[in-house]
Order: structure tokens, then sequence, then C-alpha cells
């Protein structure tokens, strides 16, 4: 019985939602129609006027923190900072999460390269293309091996074979059990990736 309201604008109309565990799952539907107001408060970013909102058992108004470190987010439009290079970005955040450092460097290194990122990991982050950003933002989601992946139009940007790749390494998470929930306006994607589609249309499913 989800919520959301900017005043006089309902965003989400009384959202009952329930994904299950392992499920690639599309919010899709236009711009607009409350896809990343969703999302983000199943991130707890945006609190709900009214009604709950649990994240792998935890009550995200109550517990934000301890989801935030379960959970692996990449909004539409990342907001990175572009005066680190690739490499000290993810450096940076796999601290934040706590990665080990043996592991840090190993998980970073085979993102790296499975995103075709090698070489390019010591520029600056404002010297990469949107595509490139996007591939950033996406390894920064994956580092720390989160249970639950919040992709907000997560092939934006990305050329084809990018996006290929990115579909490939989400279907193997979700083989090691990992729940992806992703927003879409574009019906492909949500064929070609997704278990199950919810269609959003003016706050409503």
């Amino acid at each position: 019985n989800v919520t959301k309201r900017y005043n006089e604008i309902v965003a989400v109309n009384n959202m009952n939602l329930t994904i299950a565990k392992g499920e690639i799952f599309a919010l899709l539907g236009p711009n607009g129609s409350g896809k990343s107001t969703t999302l983000k408060m199943l991130m707890g970013l945006v609190q709900p006027t009214t009604g709950e909102i649990s994240v792998l058992g935890l009550d995200v108004l109550k517990d934000p923190v301890a989801v935030k470190e379960q959970v692996g987010y990449v909004p539409e439009s990342p907001n990175i900072y572009e005066f680190l290079t690739g490499i000290e970005y993810l450096d940076f955040i796999a601290d934040i999460y706590g990665v080990p450092t043996a592991e840090k460097q190993q998980r970073i290194t085979e993102y790296l390269k499975a995103l075709q990122l090698e070489g390019r990991e010591g520029d600056m982050i404002n010297s990469y293309s949107d595509g490139m950003k996007k591939k950033i933002s996406l390894i920064s989601a994956f580092l720390h091996k989160p249970k639950l992946l919040i992709l907000d139009e997560p092939l934006n940007a990305l050329d084809p074979r990018s996006a290929r790749i990115v579909k490939d390494l989400l279907h193997e998470l979700k083989s090691q059990g990992v729940t992806t929930i992703l927003s879409t306006h574009v019906l492909e994607i949500a064929e070609a990736l997704c278990n199950r589609i919810a269609i959003m249309y003016q706050g409503n499913i």
C-alpha cells in the first residue's frame, strides 16, 4: 500500500508488489510513470507518503543503512566523482563497503576486464564517454557482492556489445541467487532480460 505524493502530484499510487529472490524484475513504463520514484523508495532515498517497504527482510524506513549495505544501486544519471581516475573511484567505493583488500583488487580487475575498461582505469573519469561512466557505475554496484541490484535504466548509453555483456552478467548473478530490479521504458530490454514485468502508468501498476 505504498503511495508517494509530491504536493498535488501522485507519483506512486497505492502500490502492492512482491519480488522473489533470484528474480530479474522490470518496472516498464513511459517517462514520468513512477518507476524511478519506486526504486528510490526501495533504496530509502525517498520516503513514501504512506505504506511500508521491506527489502531483504529489513524495514527501509527503520534500517536504511543495513539495506544499503546489501544493495547495489545505479541511478539513471549516476553522479560520479569525475576528478578521480576510474581505479581511484572503484577503490574508494569498495572501501566504503568494507571489501577486503585482496578481494577488492581481484574483483575490480575482473569487472574492468568483463566490461572492457582495461587500460582506461587510470584515466580521469571526466574524460570518459557516457557509456564508460555507466560501466564504472555498474561495476561500483557489483563490487561488494550485493544480494539485490536496483538499476534505473541500466543499459542507457551502452553500445549493443556492452549491453549484451551486462545482460550476461545479470544472468550470471541471478544464477548465484542475486535479485535484480530494474526500470526501463524499452520493451525489448525488459523482454530480453526479465523473468517478470510490472507495467507502470501514471503511478499505477
